[in-house]
């Protein structure tokens, strides 16, 4: 069963790389939404929480990096708001 959690947690973290490298080369983050990262950075971070509170290895391993990879856009959709 811990198998399917980690294999979601990989496929939903890698799904954000892509837009990730590429904010990070460009710089550019038109067509992206303030609100909604900011949302969503938060909720990431519960989720984060939440699966410490759980001790479940793969919540924390996929939120702790879909953590670091929204808040890097969301960091960049920050300083260079287009």
């Amino acid at each position: 069963m811990e198998f399917i959690g980690y294999l979601a947690a990989i496929l939903t973290t890698i799904s954000f790389a892509p837009q990730a490298i590429k904010t990070i080369r460009t710089k550019s983050t038109d067509g992206i939404s303030l609100g909604m990262y900011i949302l969503f950075t938060a909720g990431i971070a519960c989720w984060l929480v939440y699966g410490v509170l759980l001790n479940n290895s793969p919540i924390i391993m996929a939120n702790a990096i879909t953590l670091i990879l929204s808040a890097t856009i969301l960091i960049f959709k920050i300083k260079h708001g287009d």
